[in-house]
């Protein structure tokens, strides 16, 4: 797993046939802090127009190597796309985490300030992603909330202290791939 980006080691390759077609929501809702391009979460990028990217046969390296979880993780339906779905799949990592499992996660941002999490497709969408080692943030456009690990694995982690016997293994499976990231340990 040589060369292997951080992405596609987590989410996956990009699955092949599968493109953005009209769909331009990251060039809106995330934030893009790279020498090559600067824009603030929410603002739509200075480059997009109505026909997509003004820019795209030279647009910058990170517009070229980014992909949302949708067109990473081939189990997700065509419904799931982000401009369908109303919700955005990404790997976020966090330069200063508040706590450990924030470091590098999984956030599944709703495009309507939580609506699209109420449907079955979000269910569907969710049960994909928490299968895994990798911790799973809801974001509704003001707040975020952990759902995976479950809480009480998730506090014993954050907190590093002892859980009960029948959660030990977990917790310091999740503490030895995350606990680099704890904030507290700087």
């Amino acid at each position: 797993m040589a060369n292997v980006d951080l992405e596609t080691a987590l989410l996956g390759e990009v699955v092949a046939g599968r493109d953005c077609g009209g769909c331009a929501v990251c060039c809106e809702v995330l934030r893009i802090d790279t020498p090559d391009l600067r824009k603030p979460a929410g603002i739509p990028c200075v480059n997009q127009v109505a026909e997509g990217c003004a820019i795209h046969a030279t647009r910058p390296d990170i517009c070229r190597a980014w992909f949302c979880g949708w067109r990473r993780n081939a189990a997700m339906p065509d419904a799931a796309r982000p401009d369908r779905s109303g919700l955005m799949v990404s790997l976020d990592i966090m330069r200063e985490p508040r706590n450990c499992l924030e470091g590098v996660a999984i956030v599944v941002r709703s495009l309507d300030g939580g609506a699209a999490f109420r449907t079955d497709l979000a269910e569907e969408m969710v049960d994909l992603l928490c299968d895994g080692l990798v911790p799973v943030w809801l974001h509704d456009g003001s707040s975020k909330v952990l759902l995976h690990p479950e809480s009480d694995v998730a506090s014993h982690v954050i907190a590093d202290t002892m859980p009960p016997p029948h959660r030990r293994e977990e917790v310091a499976a999740w503490r030895a791939r995350y606990g680099m990231f704890d904030p507290k340990a700087g």
